[in-house]
């Protein structure tokens, strides 16, 4: 398995002179920092993180990885940032939002996961969060911002095996260049492709977007 770390945006919501991954948290590891730890623990070797943003701070600060360069980082969104991580990969493949703080269980769960998977949790969600749908299996049937009767919301952590990445890149390269990349998940299931929705609802995560998001942070993981 190998995993994706999608790190090339500016973060313009939470208004940071760097990119938002490089945040430190209370405990002194970045947010970065942490994924790559939890990853490595869990036995991934190949780690690729997607960079643009003032990428070369990000590529100092953890020379140990791989790293893609996605030179449209400003004009495309999540969809083409990670089409750009797995265009050389062949592997099962696991990926997260650069900006996403969380336990080790919630990557521990998805790892372990068989299948295509995608971690949640039921909850309440505002505008901005990534909502989803499941059929009563608890496999996915709807995924994006503006899902109706939403059942909770989808963490930026995720999973498609090896014998359908080559399906996924051709959704992710079906998206329009200002697409997330849970249009191109819609895509793979409007082809008949599952993806088990892991409740993640017992440990912490937080996908950080706001400033409201990061004083979270600071408080749920301030030990």
């Amino acid at each position: 398995m190998k995993a994706i770390i999608l790190a090339a945006g500016v973060g313009s919501r939470l208004g940071r002179p760097f990119p938002k991954s490089l945040s430190r948290l209370p405990i002194g590891e970045t947010i970065l920092g942490r994924q790559i730890r939890i990853l490595r623990k869990n036995g991934i070797d190949e780690i690729i993180v997607v960079v643009g943003f003032k990428m070369s701070l990000i590529m100092e600060s953890f020379p140990e990885v791989y790293y893609k360069y996605n030179p449209v980082y400003y004009i495309t969104n999540t969809s083409k940032s990670l089409l750009n991580g797995i265009k050389d990969c062949n592997d099962d493949i696991i990926w997260l939002n650069g900006d996403v703080v969380c336990d080790e269980g919630v990557i521990e769960r998805i790892i372990s996961s068989q299948g295509n998977a995608i971690a949640v949790t039921p909850a309440q969600c505002g505008e901005e969060e990534v909502k989803y749908t499941t059929d009563s299996l608890g496999y996915i049937t709807a995924i994006s911002k503006t899902v109706k009767n939403a059942q909770g919301e989808a963490l930026g952590i995720n999973k498609v095996i090896a014998e359908d990445l080559a399906e996924f890149k051709e959704c992710l390269q079906k998206c329009d260049d200002n697409d997330y990349f849970e249009k191109g998940i819609e895509f793979m299931i409007e082809r008949g492709k599952k993806f088990k929705a892991i409740d993640v609802s017992e440990y912490r995560c937080v996908e950080v977007d706001f400033k409201e998001d990061w004083d979270q942070v600071l408080s749920l993981f301030s030990e």
